[in-house]
């Protein structure tokens, strides 16, 4: 039986109100200031100085601007300060985010397209249509969909192919090719329904990615296909490389063995078991390409291995729920920098596992951690290198503490070699398929 709120409850509520004796004060301050203002402990400022025992030279952030591709940024930070380090790099030197974004949204569009001929059959009142049109491309990403792309289109310097304006900017573009797919998708169930020819949706198909092809060209540039590396190392030689493909310069200079990283979450709900692998439904960029797959570990084993990679001196990519207890400016990720539940006298802590089951978190942010602060053989904070310019925080770098790592991040990115050989027999297991619209599956 429905219930609905009474009036001796509400009496009961305003003198509830009344009879508290900060009351009156808390509404002036919060009413003026706000919740975060109000509730914050500037003691955690305090707790969080940037100084970290280990500490890796990453030099000057990069900028995502108006774009959701930290995924890309992060990624690319991880191999650029690779190469930094093995070509004495000179200067702020950056790989070339455009590019791969082209690639990026040309092969979404096909893996939606693809998905949408999978499910033509299915009304589109199902869930997993329902899904599939909600968003049949953005800016986000995952680790291995970033490692699909370059295995098949290589990679290339900034300076070959820079950033545009929708490039930074990316709302419109990102408007109109979810309409062009949306278009493409009600004519491709229509070709089903009437029993077309596979060649006929096929030759369809084909004509919908020519003309997303162009739609990219005008806003990204039309991607390279050989170009000169030139560059000066630290020493002030001069460099160049003539005529170099961008798979060419990715497997000379950048040299990093894909297969080498793999994805570690740290999901503790009911449905996921640790020690498992797992991959998402109808979740990707590039058909046939590498598939996204997660070994579940215990946030000790993921914030050991994260340590051994920085010890190393490897930076380490990594997805968080990057809005939660954060303070953008300051550039202070921590649990204990906002009381809301002491200023409201209400019980606002969930776990980690009833975070991800009631959509209060998910991974929506890649970043790098470059360092940590290491006190009596346990970790309490964390150097991190956004990608949201130098404006905010300590000149773009982020303090992370221990326990906001343990609560809100779920994503690292670890060399297998880090691992044991009892992880990495864990990691080569076939993966449990969840549901597209699982957490795991929440794009960065």
């Amino acid at each position: 039986m429905t219930k609905d709120i009474s009036m001796d409850q509400l009496k009961k509520f305003q003198n509830d109100y009344e009879n508290r004796k900060d009351s009156s004060v808390l509404e002036r301050a919060v009413s003026h200031n706000g919740i975060l203002e109000t509730s914050a402990d500037y003691k955690s400022d305090a707790n969080m100085d940037p100084v970290f025992s280990i500490e890796l030279d990453t030099g000057d952030v990069s900028n995502q601007k108006r774009s959701g591709r930290c995924w890309l940024f992060a990624a690319l930070n991880t191999m650029r300060h690779h190469m930094a380090n093995t070509l004495n790099l000179k200067g702020n030197w950056e790989l070339s985010q455009n590019y791969v974004t082209f690639w990026d949204k040309l092969e979404k569009s096909n893996y939606f397209l693809e998905n949408v001929l999978k499910t033509a059959n299915k009304p589109t009142d199902s869930r997993k249509v329902s899904w599939l049109m909600n968003s049949p491309q953005g800016d986000g990403g995952q680790w291995d969909m970033l490692c699909a792309l370059i295995e098949k289109y290589g990679i290339v310097p900034k300076s070959v192919m820079p950033e545009t304006h929708s490039s930074n900017n990316s709302a419109g573009l990102d408007n109109a090719l979810n309409l062009k797919l949306r278009h493409s998708a009600s004519v491709l169930r229509q070709l089903v329904a009437k029993k077309a020819t596979s060649d006929k949706i096929s030759k369809t198909k084909t004509k919908m990615l020519n003309d997303i092809y162009r739609m990219l060209a005008y806003s990204f540039g039309k991607p390279v296909q050989k170009f000169n590396f030139e560059y000066r190392d630290k020493d002030g030689n001069y460099h160049i490389d003539q005529g170099i493909t961008p798979k060419e310069f990715f497997k000379k200079y950048v040299n990093v063995n894909l297969e080498d990283y793999v994805s570690l979450i740290n999901s503790p709900t009911e449905d996921k078991p640790f020690n498992k692998t797992y991959t998402i439904d109808m979740l990707g960029n590039v058909a046939g390409g590498r598939q996204i797959k997660h070994l579940n570990l215990t946030m000790d084993q993921f914030q050991e291995l994260t340590i051994k990679q920085l010890k190393n001196g490897e930076s380490v990519w990594f997805g968080s729920d990057v809005a939660q207890s954060s303070d953008r400016q300051k550039g202070i990720m921590d649990t204990k920098q906002y009381d809301r539940s002491a200023l409201f006298d209400t019980d606002l802590s969930m776990s980690k596992a009833e975070r991800l089951n009631y959509k209060e978190s998910a991974m929506d942010h890649a970043m790098v951690i470059t360092g940590v602060d290491i006190v009596d053989g346990q970790p309490t904070k964390w150097k991190v290198e956004n990608s949201w310019g130098k404006k905010v925080g300590n000149k773009g770098y982020f303090v992370m503490s221990n326990d906001w790592f343990r609560t809100f991040v779920y994503q690292v990115v670890i060399n297998k070699k880090y691992m044991s050989d009892n992880l990495k027999k864990l990691q080569a297991q076939k993966p449990i398929v969840l549901k597209p619209w699982d957490p795991m599956g929440t794009l960065a």
